[in-house]
């Protein structure tokens, strides 16, 4: 059920992960046992739910970002550069444990240019509860609930169960195994947006390796819609049984982290506009 327009301080309630990202370039993304000289390191604000929430918020829309960080300087510049887009933090702060950080090696030459290997420790994001999430408002009221999976499943299906408004789910990072509450997230979405690899994980089954098996891999989560991010290829519209391609707009790729996080907040910001899924 979508929200009336303008109902509630918030059309977009992000409920996610805030992450410091250290982001080092490299000729190419290190292989197992060996050692890369880069470029000088990057210290950025990231998290798959912070970069979304920034995103939605870039684009117009009054936006909550629902998520935990840590009483440490890295929360505090986290906090800084939300507050500076223009995202109101409803999460809470922790004493006793870190703010998320995420290391990111991003390749500057060869085939790899542009591509990226990430490794997470989630940090102040782990003890992201059920209960919390149940008790912030703009989950509630929000038009579109946005959320991931760099938090616990356990805070992803409570946003899924509080939203009133539109449930977007990027089940990012793929979850491990099928969990218990996997199919209740899957199944509260309005819109899921894995990418090929965390559709695979999904329906349990090897990454499809043509359009067509996207599309039967597609057809099997029992979402409203379904979208799945191809990269360059642009993206995948399942709905209603009915198939439509998306191409992407052409660009030199310099980076890809957080390529699908944009995607997700610009979704966000258009379905909160009302338009055609597709």
């Amino acid at each position: 059920m979508t929200a009336p327009a303008g109902a509630g301080e918030f059309e977009v309630a992000v409920v996610g992960s805030i992450n410091l990202d250290i982001s080092i370039p490299v000729p190419h993304i290190p292989a197992p046992g060996e050692t890369v000289l880069g470029g000088d390191g990057l210290w950025s604000p990231g998290g798959k739910g912070a970069n979304q929430a920034v995103a939605a918020a870039r684009l117009g829309r009054r936006v909550a970002m629902v998520g935990l960080v840590g009483a440490d300087s890295a929360g505090d510049n986290m906090l800084s550069a939300l507050k500076a887009d223009g995202v109101a933090f409803v999460g809470e702060r922790l004493a006793d444990v870190p703010t998320g950080l995420a290391a990111i090696t991003v390749a500057t030459g060869g085939p790899e240019s542009g591509e990226n290997a990430i490794a997470v420790s989630p940090g102040a994001n782990s003890r992201l509860t059920a209960e919390r999430v149940r008790s912030v408002s703009a989950v509630r009221d929000a038009q579109v609930v946005l959320t991931q999976f760099e938090i616990p499943l356990d805070a992803v299906a409570a946003a899924v169960a509080c939203a009133r408004g539109r449930v977007i789910v990027n089940p990012a990072p793929a979850p491990q195994g099928q969990p218990a509450n996997l199919g209740r997230v899957v199944a509260g979405a309005a819109v899921v947006v894995p990418n090929k690899g965390e559709l695979a994980s999904l329906v349990g089954e090897p990454m499809a390796a043509n359009l067509d098996e996207v599309i039967d891999q597609a057809k099997q989560l029992s979402a409203e819609a379904v979208v799945v991010t191809l990269g360059s290829d642009g993206a995948l519209v399942v709905q209603g049984g009915q198939v439509a391609e998306v191409a992407a707009v052409a660009v030199k790729a310099v980076d890809t982290t957080a390529a699908g996080d944009a995607f997700c907040g610009g979704l966000a910001d258009a379905l909160v506009e009302g338009v055609d899924l597709v």
